[in-house]
C-alpha cells in the first residue's frame, strides 16, 4: 500500500496550511496520508523529529512509503535519511520550502550543527522532489537549488509563491500533490 506522511514546520501543526487538502486528494485515490504531529514545535529538538519520522517509517516497513516535508519539515526527513539504514529506504520525498544551509537561529541548530550527507541521503529515496517559491523570505531560494543538485530531485518553481505555507494563503498546494503523483507511478 503506497502511504505519505507529512512533516509540518517549526511552529506548525498537522492540520495547517495544505495539509489537510493534500491527506483529502490523496485518499481519493486510495492513498493513506498522515500528517505527522511532531513533537514540540515551537522548541524542536532534531533527535525527536527524526524518530518520530522513523517511528513511522519503520511501523510500516512493508509499504511504499513517501516523505512530505515543509520548511523545517525538509531537515528533519533529511536527517531522516541521513541516519536510516539501508533497509528502511523510502520511495520518495518532496521537500516543500525548505532549508539545506546553516543558519543562525539558536532553536534550529540541531538541524544544521553538521552538514547534510547528500551521498547517502540520496541512497535512502529512491526519487526526490523539490517545490519552492521563487520569492520565499524565509528560506532563499537558493536552498531549493541546493536540494535538487544534490539530490538530482526536479525543481518544481512557484512563482510569487512565498514560503508556500497558509499565512502565505496556500491552503492547496496542487505541485506537491503533481510530484508526489509523478514519482508513485
Amino acid at each position: 500500500m503506497k502511504k505519505v506522511f507529512i512533516v509540518h514546520g517549526l511552529a506548525g501543526s498537522p492540520n495547517g496550511g495544505w495539509r489537510p487538502w493534500l491527506m483529502a486528494e490523496l485518499a481519493k485515490q486510495g492513498v493513506y496520508a498522515c500528517a505527522l504531529s511532531m513533537p514540540d514545535p515551537e522548541h524542536p529538538k532534531r533527535d525527536e523529529w527524526v524518530g518520530e519520522i522513523a517511528r513511522h517509517v519503520e511501523r510500516n516497513g512493508l509499504d511504499e512509503i513517501y516523505l512530505v516535508g515543509h520548511s523545517l519539515g525538509v531537515p528533519a526527513i533529511l536527517r531522516y535519511l541521513e541516519s536510516a539504514p539501508e533497509t528502511q529506504a523510502v520511495s520518495g520525498a518532496v521537500l516543500v520550502s525548505g532549508r539545506c544551509e546553516k543558519i543562525d537561529d539558536k532553536k534550529l541548530e540541531s538541524f544544521f550543527n553538521s552538514p547534510f550527507n547528500f551521498k547517502t541521503i540520496g541512497s535512502r529515496a529512491r526519487k526526490f522532489a523539490i517545490v519552492h517559491g521563487d520569492d520565499d523570505t524565509r528560506v532563499p531560494f537558493r536552498n531549493a537549488e541546493i536540494l535538487s543538485g544534490e539530490l538530482g530531485g526536479e525543481l518544481i518553481t512557484v512563482p510569487g509563491g512565498g514560503h508556500l505555507n497558509g499565512s502565505s494563503g496556500w491552503h492547496a498546494l496542487p505541485q506537491c500533490l503533481e510530484a508526489l503523483q509523478k514519482m508513485m507511478r
